[in-house]
């Protein structure tokens, strides 16, 4: 279900909670949430929709065929090449804000079937990763 996006920076700035498997049609709705506003957004964590859960999903550029992913409980365990940029975000109004990122991370969460993993990613889809992590630590850019 298409859930109503927050704006508030006090219930944003909250730390999520770590997602269990009942925690699954929060990311259905997320996902959902997200390709509804797939013109102007790439990713999404679960507070921007109202719940205070780990969970994020993105646009996943790093393969052949970009596609949509959802992490439960990501955590960035690696990051290399710091470089500073601006971003903005659908929940904050204003233009954009200055923020560091890395070129390279390597994250640990678990699939929406609860399944542990590790994976690197770099670029474009490292940056959205780390912006949506950032909403799962209560940090607003």
């Amino acid at each position: 279900m298409i859930k109503e996006l927050i704006h508030d920076p006090i219930f944003l700035a909250g730390k999520s909670e770590i997602a269990t498997k009942e925690d699954l049609q929060i990311a259905q709705d997320l996902l959902e949430t997200l390709m509804a506003h797939k013109e102007s957004c790439v990713g999404m964590a679960a507070n921007m929709i109202g719940m205070r859960k780990r969970i994020i999903a993105f646009l996943d550029e790093s393969g052949r065929n970009p596609d949509y992913m959802v992490m439960l409980n990501p955590e960035i365990i690696k990051k290399d090449g710091a470089y500073d940029t601006e971003e903005g975000c659908l929940s904050l109004l204003g233009g954009p804000r200055k923020c560091k990122r890395y070129k390279t991370i390597k994250v640990q969460y678990q699939t929406p079937d609860m399944k542990p993993r590790i994976k690197t990613f770099t670029g474009w889809t490292a940056q959205i990763i780390q912006h949506e992590v950032d909403h799962c630590n209560g940090v607003l850019i």
